[in-house]
């Protein structure tokens, strides 16, 4: 079994599973799994009230999957999705709500821009929460190789994608009438705003 094919049959089951994003190495559980996501929670050593983003297949799940956002939000995912982007929507049907208990009218979500296999993780499962596959205050793993022993040890699976960017996505919350930038990354925050803006 590959490497890929095991991450894919973990995930599923609701086990965790270490792989690369356009960024950097992620642990990833079953996006549609609060037990998995509480899991994963547990692995990385974060409190719940904690929000963590999901990782979607495509825009247009996004979409399917968060029906009620508004339609300027749709357009804004469109526009700059995928790519390097955490952005953190509205969510009036308050979907996924375990991700982020202290704002559950706000979700994250990511759609990165990846090939090979990552990408073939990510289609399979269709929705993934993800955050970043190092301990609190650690380094983003570019590489497997970095990603920390205690994290390794809380999955099932590991996937190598090579050497990645190493920088994290960059968060922009666009909930309010103006988009805010909540953390520098990949992505330069003016260009972020600036894309978002449609300028």
């Amino acid at each position: 079994m590959s490497d890929v094919e095991a991450a894919i049959e973990a995930l599923r089951v609701g086990r965790l599973a270490v792989i690369p994003t356009d960024t950097v190495y992620g642990l990833a559980a079953d996006g549609a799994s609060e037990d998995a996501a509480r899991a994963l929670y547990a692995a990385k050593g974060r409190g719940t009230a904690q929000p963590t983003a999901l990782l979607f297949a495509s825009v247009e799940l996004v979409l399917e999957r968060l029906p009620e956002i508004p339609a300027r939000t749709a357009a804004i995912v469109g526009a700059v999705l995928p790519g390097p982007l955490t952005l953190v929507l509205p969510n009036p049907g308050r979907r996924f709500g375990w991700l982020n208990e202290a704002r559950p009218e706000a979700i994250g979500v990511r759609v990165p821009d990846v090939a090979g296999p990552a990408k073939k993780v990510l289609d399979a499962l269709g929705v993934l929460v993800a955050t970043s596959a190092n301990v609190p205050g650690g380094a983003d793993p570019r590489r497997l190789a970095d990603v920390p022993a205690e994290i390794r040890a809380a999955t099932a699976a590991l996937v190598d994608g090579g050497e990645l960017g190493g920088a994290p996505s960059t968060v922009v919350d666009v909930t309010g009438a103006e988009p805010v930038v909540l953390r520098e990354g990949a992505l330069p925050g003016a260009e972020a705003l600036a894309r978002i803006r449609g300028e």
